[in-house]
Formats: C-alpha cells, sequence, structure tokens
C-alpha cells in the first residue's frame, strides 16, 4: 500500500494543493562563483548536500590539511581512554627536528599533551604532531597506519597517509570531498575538542602564535578549521561556519596565495549561506506511522527513522515539498526493532530529493493463540 501524508513539521501540504494557493514556481539558484583552485567542495554539514564543487574526488597533496585527520585520530585515542590531556610527552630528536611550521618544542622536555595538541591545531606545528604520533604509537609511520584505519572507516576511499604533518611524499594524498569528510567527523564525534580550532592564537614557551586562517577574524560565523601550505600543494584551507541552524563545511585546496585561500573560501560560505537553507524534517526515532501488524502481541507498530532526516534546498522552496511513505501492505509478527519496513521519499517540485528507509522503532512479538487465530481470519476475509 502506498500512501501520501503531509510532513508534520513541514508545511501545510493540503493547502498547498489547493488552486487558491499554488506552489511557488522554483527560481534558478544562481551558479557557484568562479575560484581559481585545483580542487574545491562545498558542503552542508547535517544534509551533506554538495552545493558546489570542482574535481572533488582529484588526488591532491594536503600539506596540513593531514592535521585534520592527525587531530581526529588523537581524540579517539582520547575517547577511548589510552591517553590522557595531562599526558606529558617525551620530545624526541625526530620530533624537534621535523622541518616546516613549529611550536618550538626542546628535545628531551616532557610536554603535556594538551599543549601539544593545542600547539597542532593552532599553531600547526610539525613538531608538536612528530612528538604526538610517536608517544600514541610507537613511531610516526605506525600513528600514519592508524591514521589510514580511521580515514577508510570514514570512507576517505582516495585518501593516504605516510606521515602525521603533511610534508611533501608521493604516497601522501587525499581529495577535497574525502578531506571533508574528516571534518564532519571532528566536528560532529568531537565538539569540545572542535572549539580549539576557533583559537586566534596560542602562547607557548612564552612565543605567541597566530592561527593561520584568516576568516576567524573576519566572519564571525567562522569557527575552524585548518589551513596548509607546501610549494608543491599550494594553499588550501578547510573552512567551517555556522549561520543560525546551517553550518557548511569549504575545502579549498591548490591556490596560489594566502589571501586567495581566504578570498575562495569565504565566497564558496557566503554563496552557500545565500541560496540555500537546511531544515531537518523529522528527527530519529519520531513517529511517523503506525502500521497495521499481525498475529503480534499488539496491534500498532511505530514506524520512525533510524537518523535525522536533514535537507538543504534552495531558499524560498520550503513550501513545495512533498513527503510520501510507502510502508509494507501486510506486517506480521514477529518484528526486530530496527528492521525495514518501508521508506520515505521527500520531493521538491516533482523532483525526488531524499529516500531514507522506514524502520521499525519497536520490537512486536508474536501474540498469543487467540491473537494469531483471530487476525487469520480477518486476514482470510480480506
Amino acid at each position: 500500500m502506498t500512501f501520501s501524508r503531509p510532513f508534520h513539521k513541514l508545511f501545510l501540504f493540503l493547502l498547498a494543493c489547493l488552486s487558491a494557493f499554488p506552489l511557488q514556481a522554483a527560481v534558478p539558484t544562481p551558479a557557484p562563483p568562479e575560484i581559481s583552485a585545483s580542487g574545491y567542495l562545498l558542503i552542508d554539514f547535517h544534509s551533506g548536500k554538495v552545493l558546489a564543487e570542482k574535481d572533488a574526488a582529484q588526488r591532491l597533496e594536503p600539506a596540513s590539511l593531514t592535521k585534520i585527520m592527525t587531530a581526529y585520530t588523537i581524540f579517539r585515542e582520547l575517547k577511548q581512554g589510552n591517553i590522557k590531556l595531562e599526558d606529558t610527552v617525551l620530545i624526541s630528536e625526530k620530533a624537534w627536528r621535523t622541518p616546516g611550521s613549529r611550536m618550538f618544542i626542546e628535545v628531551g622536555k616532557r610536554i603535556k599533551a594538551i599543549d601539544l595538541i593545542k600547539g597542532m591545531i593552532i599553531q600547526s606545528g610539525n613538531d608538536a604532531c612528530v612528538a604526538l604520533a610517536e608517544h600514541i604509537a610507537g613511531s610516526e609511520a605506525t600513528f600514519a597506519d592508524l591514521m589510514n584505519s580511521h580515514a577508510q572507516r570514514l570512507g576517505m576511499q582516495n585518501t593516504h597517509f605516510v606521515n602525521s604533518t603533511g610534508l611533501p611524499h608521493e604516497d601522501h594524498y587525499t581529495t577535497p570531498a574525502d578531506i571533508a569528510k574528516a571534518a564532519i567527523a571532528t566536528i560532529r564525534e568531537f565538539p569540545e575538542y572542535y572549539a580549539w580550532y576557533s583559537e586566534k592564537s596560542f602562547l607557548f614557551n612564552d612565543i605567541k602564535q597566530h592561527n593561520r586562517n584568516k576568516l576567524l577574524w573576519r566572519d564571525e560565523t567562522v569557527d575552524g578549521m585548518k589551513t596548509g601550505h607546501t610549494e608543491a600543494a599550494g594553499y588550501c584551507l578547510v573552512s567551517s561556519a555556522l549561520r543560525e541552524n546551517m553550518r557548511l563545511v569549504s575545502v579549498v585546496m591548490g591556490t596560489k596565495s594566502e589571501e586567495a585561500r581566504a578570498k575562495a573560501s569565504q565566497g564558496l560560505l557566503n554563496y552557500g549561506f545565500r541560496f540555500y537553507e537546511t531544515h531537518q524534517l523529522y528527527a530519529a526515532g519520531d513517529v511517523l506511522n503506525r502500521a497495521r501488524i499481525w498475529k503480534g502481541e499488539k496491534e500498532k507498530l511505530p514506524l520512525g527513522l533510524a537518523q535525522d532526516l536533514n535537507i538543504t534546498i534552495p531558499r524560498h522552496q520550503y513550501k513545495n515539498l512533498d513527503a510520501r511513505l510507502e510502508v509494507e501492505p501486510k506486517i506480521m509478527a514477529p518484528v526486530k526493532q530496527g528492521e525495514v519496513l518501508g521508506k520515505v521519499d521527500v520531493s521538491l517540485n516533482g523532483e525526488s530529493i531524499a529516500t531514507v528507509d522506514l524502520i521499525a522503532l519497536k520490537h512486536v512479538a508474536d501474540g498469543n493463540l487467540w491473537q494469531q487465530v483471530k487476525d487469520s481470519a480477518l486476514l482470510w476475509l480480506e
């Protein structure tokens, strides 16, 4: 059985169907701004909708964007209790000698992990990366294996790391789409640590260094995330901004200067916020339908979604949304919680934009003998 019903949170669908209230005509959304970069991506954090991209699946050198995955891996170790923020880390000669940007730690000293993490995130310290990698995994190469394991779990299929810093190596690469996955996972899983990405400076060993992300000073809605630069990679920037309840993540790789990466990132963010809006249609666990279940201990089975359903659409098109629920025609007990029993399809101006599984929100066991006999007779009469 297939039927339509209005979203209780979305819109007055029945009114939209009346001739007195015609659907608002769709206005074409302007093309994204032109950006001179090797590759870029603009994506909505909640819905996952890509709003702009160029060569987002192309393998590129990430430079210090690598540190997004380095930090993510460290955050996972913290969450699992394998390390603590107050741990003291012995600085090796290798860490001390690591070239590139640094937080100026000294060989043989013991530094708190929290200071090294901030030095890595805010100052982009390569020395801090290596020190933390060695503390966690014994060697930087082993830590890189751990990074790759997390990357694969996050679906970063075109990514491979050989170090924790982003220093150039022919077998060290990622893509704009892949590094966006690492950024989104960090924001979603570790909001308490993600806050460090918004800090504008960090003082260590009487040396104050500033965050290289210029957007932190130019746009108060930007709260992260990471810059990167090598001669081969060009100037790169992953940015995230939150305006009202909408969060966007932009990835720009391979621009020609610090200013170019900042302007490109700002342009993408402004474009996305200006021309799109994101709505949560249903929360995970909301009851969308109470279906008849046969031969069970109960007659009604609540159906809903396993995860929040968020959509990103062009602005001013909210009233033109429609939702269709498709439920299996005859649901027989027993049913396990989480079992897929239909789907929800959301369309905009007649075009499907999201389809998700409709699941059982509760377990329903077999009914007693009377319930099964009664339902068998009712089914026979249908």
